[in-house]
């Protein structure tokens, strides 16, 4: 064990003297190495991780929800807003009792106390929202499920002790933040946002203009203090403690910021998160570090680097291409997309969704689709009552950067308008992610089959809101189980869809994927399981006519007997052709 500490003090060592290049500490970097790996390991033995280990499988399904998404309230109006239990007991309890073992992780989005933006705009990390619940509600989730948690590492609250300290003048807080002059040159900084970048504030030493990437309540952190680090590597073990074992890294394509530059994606980030990983694998090896960063595609995709940055990426690119393909009824940039995207070596793994907490991002598809085809999906969006965010370009201009729209209500209809095959539309979206490369994550309202909160929207003035309803418990199984609602129909396709998947082993996350060309109307491609013993041929129509398959163009075995999952119905050997209706999915086996 003395080398394996050896080893890991000189990469702690080394990925310091990286990202500190240039910068002048106060202390030498083997002291900042050994005062990081004396907080990641506290009171736990030193750990030796067994390199390119696949921490997940076929079984694995992350539901993403909000703490307070579901909420158990008294019947009486003058209760409305007044919960029975905390947010975070009944969230526990409709997993375990409604959704059938179908979903063993659970991301539940911030759940620190707040100042604004539904909990990006972390207060205090060290505690619980006590309007949520308490570290013994998050302890007992993590011990049914695998939980995620968000590390909001860019950024915290303006009203946050930290900041107040920065304001006084005092320790800990007054270095932590980014602070730019207003002469600087910023005209490089990329931004996903409209508002300033700088933010006057008055402090005890005169006023200074703090770096705010995303809201003037969201103050960025400066990381050229190592004591910030240093926070964060503490934070971390706290979560680690408390049973979270999968990290997302909030917005960290921003972390780091050098002038003249465009400030987001520098190597110096990049090496921040390799060192994150160093530290934690050493600590507890299960642990897997997911990196969220809405960016283009090619840039996103930087973020495993040699598989020795993230576990996992958000796969952004999705979302955006399949509502284009399913709005649209042409597979052509879908399949494109695909057939350009590298397989996750072992160790690492694409994070597929196709719905979320924020909007259908439009920046991971630059270069994807045509600005005619983007036009197209901010134009249908608008039209089934959704709303667009902005972000401002390097010229000055706006440009839309969101779509804010409840997924079942994107995929009410095609470019055309609405029809009457929304709700088979949306559960095809679902059967393409769920059979992808990767491992699903799945949004609760996506589940639940939740439409546009236009109250939410109204009240809060916010675009994202419009997606982020919060259910009366009461409300909801009420919802599930009237068997002619759509939330019933929705919540029933999808558990049953994750049923058979869980099943396959051809859809563990890193199991071979080839795109299949079979025209316009139908997306297709194959996957193959790790010991080459189960192949599925997963096919799509896509669009609102039926389309005819060529089974020949699959190129099935003849000696083997092929199965359709889904249906349960075994191919005639002397079949040469299928019939799928519109939005039909077929996931034929040669296993059952």
């Amino acid at each position: 064990m003395d080398i394996v500490r050896e080893q890991f003090f000189q990469r702690v060592e080394q990925h310091l003297h990286t990202i500190y290049q240039g910068v002048e500490l106060p202390m030498s970097v083997a002291e900042l190495a050994e005062e990081l790996i004396t907080l990641i390991l506290g009171n736990n033995p030193l750990r030796d991780p067994t390199p390119h280990t696949n921490r997940w499988d076929e079984q694995d399904i992350v539901l993403i929800a909000y703490g307070d998404s579901i909420i158990n309230h008294e019947d009486s109006e003058l209760a409305v807003g007044t919960p029975l239990e905390a947010p975070l007991k009944t969230l526990h309890r409709f997993i375990k009792e409604q959704c059938d073992h179908q979903l063993n992780a659970l991301h539940i989005l911030p759940f620190y106390p707040y100042s604004s933006d539904e909990g990006f705009a972390v207060m205090n990390y060290a505690q619980v929202n006590e309007a949520l619940g308490d570290w013994q509600d998050i302890n007992a989730i993590a011990k049914d499920v695998k939980l995620m948690a968000d590390l909001v590492i860019n950024h915290c609250s303006s009203r946050s002790l930290w900041f107040e300290n920065f304001l006084t003048d005092t320790h800990p807080g007054k270095d932590y933040f980014k602070t730019a002059s207003l002469t600087d040159d910023l005209s490089q900084v990329v931004r996903p946002r409209t508002s300033p970048l700088l933010h006057t504030v008055a402090t005890a030493s005169g006023d200074k203009h703090v770096w705010c990437t995303f809201s003037h309540d969201q103050v960025d952190f400066n990381f050229e203090n190592p004591e910030v680090l240093k926070e964060f590597v503490g934070i971390i073990r706290h979560y680690l403690d408390n049973g979270i074992r999968l990290f997302r890294l909030d917005a960290v394509a921003f972390l780091w910021k050098k002038l003249n530059t465009s400030c987001i994606n520098l190597p110096q980030t990049h090496e921040v998160v390799r060192l994150l990983r160093t530290l934690i694998e050493h600590a507890e090896p299960r642990v897997v570090i997911i990196t969220e960063t809405n960016i283009p595609n090619q840039e996103n995709l930087s973020y495993f680097g040699n598989a020795n940055e993230a576990h996992a990426i958000y796969n952004f690119a999705l979302p955006p291409l399949l509502l284009h393909t399913l709005l649209s009824g042409d597979s052509t940039a879908l399949k494109h997309w695909m057939m350009s995207m590298p397989p996750a070596q072992n160790g690492t793994a694409y994070f597929n969704f196709i719905a979320s907490h924020d909007g259908i991002g439009l920046r991971p598809i630059e270069g994807l689709l045509q600005p005619s085809e983007v036009a197209s999906l901010v134009s249908t969006t608008m039209q089934f009552g959704g709303r667009v965010s902005m972000r401002t370009s390097h010229d000055g201009t706006h440009t839309p950067y969101e779509l804010n729209i409840a997924l079942f209500d994107a995929l009410q209809g095609t470019h055309n308008g609405a029809d009457k095959y929304g709700l088979e539309r949306f559960l095809c979206a679902h059967a393409i992610m769920f059979a992808m490369e990767g491992i699903p994550g799945l949004y609760i309202h996506s589940l639940l089959g939740t439409t546009n909160d236009y109250e939410r929207f109204e009240n809060s003035q916010h675009n994202r809101a419009i997606n982020r309803h919060r259910w009366q418990e009461s409300k909801l199984l009420a919802a599930i189980e009237e068997k002619y609602s759509h939330h019933y129909q929705v919540f029933k396709g999808i558990k049953q869809l994750l049923s058979v998947r869980k099943r396959q082993a051809a859809f563990h996350p890193n199991a071979t994927q080839f795109t299949l060309h079979l025209g316009e109307g139908l997306f297709g491609f194959w996957r193959q399981s790790i010991d080459r013993q189960q192949s599925i041929f997963c096919v799509y129509n896509i669009s609102s006519q039926p389309q005819s398959l060529t089974l020949a163009d699959l190129n099935l075995i003849n000696t083997q007997q092929w199965v359709e999952l889904i249906s349960k119905t075994t191919l005639d050997e002397s079949q040469q052709t299928m019939l799928l209706e519109p939005y039909q999915t077929l996931w034929l086996s040669n296993k059952a």
